[in-house]
């Protein structure tokens, strides 16, 4: 049986009592989602886990989504590569609070990170519980907030002249930009998770406007947004060892990537869960 253990912070835990190396049962799957769902950011250390686990566990929790923009690694069509080497000392790849690819018609539910290569210091990751952000809201900002349908694009990143095209960004990432980023997509600012109906923010750093208001207002407005979604009783610092799988909800959490490891390699594995609509498991098998 699994044992998960709160972080005490505003979202996360930890994971024990399970070998992802291994298949698992439905009763532990489960849990898993569970508690996925109760936390948001789920941590399992000690996972000494390979290309193939890492694949079957995110099989096993929900179907494999895709990573626009970003080439699988060599020698594997579903998982990624995220890397910085010792000596890089251009743009950090992530290090804007967003949900992961929220761009899309149906953004992934979630993201898996596996520790690969470790540095010693820093590198850590933040999460923002944007459940917590929306209940502790003063009214005055929540007002200007309801019934807005926010519009994500992702061409200051992806783009052909965004942060990570040639002549702006010379990482270890493998990144592929195109001029489909600059397509548009809405989505509400203020939703009900699908799977809980807890209500929630769905922004971050890939919108840039608001349907239905004018682009000097919409700045004001994202920028007002922005302040309030990291306040740090929302933040949950992420401190990585390697052989540590990380499982987050991106339509419950923002995310954002840290530096401080100037000097060290750093690899991780990442595969994204899908929009799972039609997959969660029936009431019977997750009480």
């Amino acid at each position: 049986m699994i044992q998960v253990e709160p972080t005490q912070q505003s979202c996360g835990a930890f994971v024990t009592g399970v070998n992802l190396t291994k298949p698992m049962n439905t009763a532990t799957v489960a849990a898993i989602r569970a508690a996925w769902l109760d936390h948001h950011v789920l941590i399992f250390p000690d996972q000494p886990m390979s290309r193939e686990d890492l694949v079957r566990f995110v099989e096993t929790v929900g179907p494999i989504g895709d990573d626009p923009y970003i080439a699988p690694m060599d020698g594997h069509d579903k998982i990624a590569a995220v890397q910085r080497r010792a000596d890089e000392r251009g743009k950090l790849f992530a290090e804007a609070w967003h949900s992961d690819w929220s761009f899309q018609v149906r953004p992934p539910s979630g993201t898996c990170l596996l520790g690969i290569t470790i540095p010693p210091r820093g590198g850590d990751t933040l999460f923002s519980n944007q459940h917590l952000a929306l209940e502790r809201m003063g009214e005055a900002l929540r007002a200007k907030l309801e019934g807005k349908t926010a519009v994500h694009c992702a061409a200051g990143a992806y783009a052909d002249d965004g942060k990570y095209a040639d002549g702006n960004y010379d990482g270890a990432m493998d990144i592929r930009t195109s001029d489909s980023a600059h397509a548009r997509q809405g989505h509400p600012l203020i939703r009900a998770h699908p799977e809980t109906g807890r209500p929630g923010l769905f922004a971050g750093s890939y919108v840039i406007g608001f349907e239905g208001v004018d682009a000097e207002e919409g700045r004001a407005l994202i920028g007002e947004v922005r302040q309030w979604q990291d306040w740090a009783e929302f933040v949950y610092r992420h401190e990585w060892q390697p052989d540590m799988l990380v499982m987050w909800d991106n339509r419950s959490v923002l995310h954002q990537a840290t530096g401080g490891f100037e000097g060290y390699d750093r690899l991780l594995h990442r595969l994204t869960i899908a929009d799972d609509a039609g997959y969660y498991l029936p009431p019977a098998a997750t009480g």
